[in-house]
């Protein structure tokens, strides 16, 4: 059984994103895009799904400085390599497919829904590769990023130390200059997914470190490339120093690692000095959306297995049957039980919609068109933070939906709300998401951002005369007014004025899910005039009018919330607790 809901996933992709104008003047069409579609369907059916539970039973090892995984997922990882995936989404230049990014993205969400550990491994190299590909030299492409491309090099992102966490200005890791160009690494990091393995012949770190007499906090930092082993084949002083033990995704190793122990870890610059933190924004955005379509495909995985469920479980009957002779009818002809399927529903489709518009907007933008970067910067905490929150929720519902079933290690919904419960938090916080969108991200370029978000809402409320339209108009009144509101309290006084920064986040999340959904439900009226109405049409309408009626709703409360200001978190003494 797949993970997915396959017509849904085809639906978004050519009737919600319009794939077809992405498509228009390539040599895709289609039939080519549906046969990549199954390509990915075959692959993550044969060698993602059937191990997910596997891999998570039996994490990685720690043995004398290497990571064990089990044997199950180099197959897997080779299986994806060997399907052109990973060489998918890069340029021809470099060996590449040059795979239009909302195609690589409905491709990654299949892999994702059937086993994300696994999934793991690819997204952080294409990540590492992506940003060599930008700011690397041509001699670095031709050393580091082919291979990669090709599958024999992975890579990773090395951010975070033991004593800095996110706060990246307090980083120590050093690079001292050697006379030769290259640099001398030596420090600690700490959280580093896929940080070793033997799925590759090489794994390519991307390091931020500081050279000595930088200047101060993150202006100080520069990026390196780091290999495990260099290039003549010896193995460079980079040492795994443990693996951390998580709740969820356990197959993809997490490392802490010692670089330069022994005074010989040798790294290359990136770019410009002191400009490492800038080009890491790259690989750190594009992550914060995988995040979010992984997220998005958690929450799927949760909803199919307790759609299932629901379908084919007796239990109980009507509250009007007085018979307790009669026969039990299924779970879904129980009013809570179709309630948490709906909520589910409600949260998937659109987070799903909205991965699959950032993508649109990244290949609009490498089409020429500026603005699209604009939009998507600022729906970018969104994208990752929003299904975060929400999906992992429906996770909640899945595991509600099969009762006590739910929470034994039998079905799988228990490991989906573990896996996902960690992406709140990895790739930067709800909290530092919201500080961000409203720190930063609504006031950049005068407004420039924000702006274009509500003009693209109201162009869509307009051009779909869809019944929705004037709810989701009114919210985004309210969205526009909370926004200048707090954006002038942030200028006046940033501390207080971003203490309801993850409120702001959820609220504006909820009004472009809203957006999500009235392009879905647009979507699936243009269709039912063209094809004629179905189940699976009125099924869109129906989670739609629920969002609105339950979700969206729930933005009015907050919005006077946040007119106020409430301090009241801000104005906690620690010493109350």
């Amino acid at each position: 059984m797949r993970a997915y809901d396959r017509e849904d996933l085809l639906f978004q992709l050519f009737d919600v994103a319009r794939v077809d104008t992405i498509i228009e003047g390539t040599d895709l069409d289609r039939e080519a895009v549906l046969g990549i579609l199954d390509t990915a369907d075959q692959i993550a059916t044969d060698y993602y799904l059937p191990h997910a539970h596997e891999i998570d039973e039996h994490e990685p090892v720690f043995d004398n400085g290497r990571a064990i995984l089990p044997d199950v997922v180099k197959p897997a990882v080779d299986a994806f390599v060997d399907g052109g995936f990973l060489a998918a989404p890069f340029s021809p230049d470099h060996g590449g497919l040059g795979l239009p990014e909302t195609v690589h993205q409905a491709a990654s969400f299949v892999f994702s829904t059937a086993n994300i550990s696994i999934k793991g491994y690819a997204m952080l190299t294409i990540g590492a590769g992506r940003l060599i590909q930008s700011f690397g030299t041509d001699d670095q492409k031709t050393r580091y990023l082919h291979p990669m491309v090709e599958g024999r090099f992975f890579g990773t992102m090395c951010l975070s130390e033991p004593q800095a966490g996110s706060s990246l200005s307090d980083i120590t890791t050093k690079a001292e200059p050697m006379e030769d160009g290259r640099y001398r690494i030596s420090g600690r990091k700490m959280w580093i997914s896929a940080g070793e393995h033997d799925l590759s012949d090489n794994i390519v770190h991307m390091v931020l470190a500081k050279i000595p007499g930088g200047p101060p906090g993150v202006k100080g930092i520069s990026l390196f490339i780091v290999p495990k082993i260099r290039l003549d084949g010896a193995r460079n002083d980079v040492t795994l120093a443990g693996l951390n033990h998580k709740m969820g995704y356990r197959g993809t190793t997490n490392c802490a690692l010692n670089f330069g122990e022994n005074g010989d870890c040798i790294g290359e610059l990136v770019g410009e000095p002191h400009k490492g933190l800038r080009y890491m924004f790259q690989m750190m955005n594009e992550a914060r959306i995988s995040v979010g379509m992984g997220a998005t495909a958690l929450g799927q995985a949760g909803y199919q297995a307790a759609l299932a469920y629901a379908k084919e479980r007796p239990q109980g009957r009507s509250p009007k049957a007085k018979d307790p002779t009669s026969s039990q009818v299924s779970l879904t002809e129980h009013a809570d039980i179709r309630r948490l399927l709906l909520a589910q529903k409600a949260a998937v489709e659109p987070a799903l919609a909205l991965a699959l518009f950032c993508a649109v907007l990244v290949d609009r933008h490498r089409a020429g068109d500026t603005d699209a970067l604009t939009l998507l910067d600022v729906l970018t905490p969104v994208a990752k933070s929003w299904p975060s929150e929400f999906c992992l929720e429906a996770n909640k519902h899945a595991i509600q939906v099969l009762g006590g079933a739910g929470y034994t290690r039998d079905y799988p919904v228990e490991r989906h709300y573990r896996d996902n419960r960690l992406n709140p938090i990895h790739e930067g916080t709800h909290g530092i998401q919201g500080m961000d969108l409203l720190g930063r991200k609504v006031l950049m370029q005068n407004g420039a951002g924000f702006a274009a978000l509500v003009g693209a809402i109201r162009q869509d409320i307009a051009a779909s005369g869809h019944a929705l339209g004037p709810d989701l108009a009114t919210a985004v009144d309210r969205l526009e007014e909370v926004t200048r509101s707090l954006a002038a309290q942030v200028i006046a006084d940033p501390e207080r004025g971003l203490a309801n920064a993850t409120l702001y986040l959820d609220f504006t999340g909820h009004v472009v899910m809203g957006w999500m959904w009235l392009r879905i439900a647009a979507a699936a009226s243009l269709r039912a005039g063209q094809d004629g109405d179905s189940d699976f049409l009125k099924g869109k309408q129906q989670a739609a009018r629920y969002f609105f009626a339950r979700e969206l709703s729930r933005t009015d409360g907050w919005a006077r919330t946040l007119m106020a200001n409430d301090q009241s978190a801000f104005d906690m003494d620690p010493a109350w607790f």
